[in-house]
């Protein structure tokens, strides 16, 4: 019988894409393709009995196309602070194999490219913030400014990593990788913050 298993943290993700990226509402990238770096921090969670708290999990990604279409090439990085047991809890549930939201998300991967163990940092407030992804990459982020000073938020779109919750827009000051065939590196491109919220199976 499949592990139960809950996570709750904060999510980011940085794209190829101007702002507001058209690929949340399954519109083709800006480039027609489309590159980021996606990492979630993990406030509380667990995978059965193997506790998760504090961990930080990316998945490097590039689709060739519209999203929606999947073929998705791949490579997931995990913390290095975690043990043995929490790696390969969090291995089972961003390969897809443990279901819930992540599963999901899995099905449009066509080819995995890579796992690696690496320094992971993750720093927001809920807007601004940062990612480190040890010497293959990272990207720093602003919120865009909307109405009355207030921050720019979209949710309910249908190709959320995060459902349930608004996700604050913004733009990288810098947002850059490079492993496993996976290469980008821009400036003032999409970012996007939220809380999420995963379970399964």
């Amino acid at each position: 019988m499949p592990e139960q298993w809950r996570l709750e943290g904060m999510y980011m993700e940085a794209c190829t894409c101007e702002a507001a990226c058209p690929c949340i509402m399954l519109n083709d990238p800006t480039e027609g393709y489309c590159t980021a770096v996606v990492g979630w921090h993990i406030d509380e969670g667990n995978y059965g009995g193997v506790p998760l708290d504090g961990l930080n999990v990316v998945v490097a990604l590039h689709s060739p196309g519209n999203m929606a279409d999947g073929n998705w090439k791949a490579a997931l990085y995990l913390d290095d602070g975690a043990s043995a047991e929490q790696q390969g809890a969090l291995g089972d549930i961003w390969g897809g194999q443990a279901g819930g939201h992540p599963g999901e998300l899995a099905k449009l991967i066509g080819e995995v490219a890579g796992v690696a163990v690496v320094p992971l940092d993750f720093e927001t407030d809920g807007k601004r913030g940062r990612i480190g992804i040890g010497d293959l990459g990272g990207a720093e982020w602003e919120p865009i400014e909307g109405q009355n000073g207030q921050a720019v938020t979209v949710e309910n779109h249908p190709l959320a990593v995060a459902p349930g919750y608004p996700a604050v827009v913004g733009k990288a000051s810098r947002a850059a990788f490079k492993d496993c065939g996976i290469e980008f590196d821009v400036a003032g491109r999409q970012t996007m913050t939220s809380p999420f919220s995963y379970a399964g199976p």
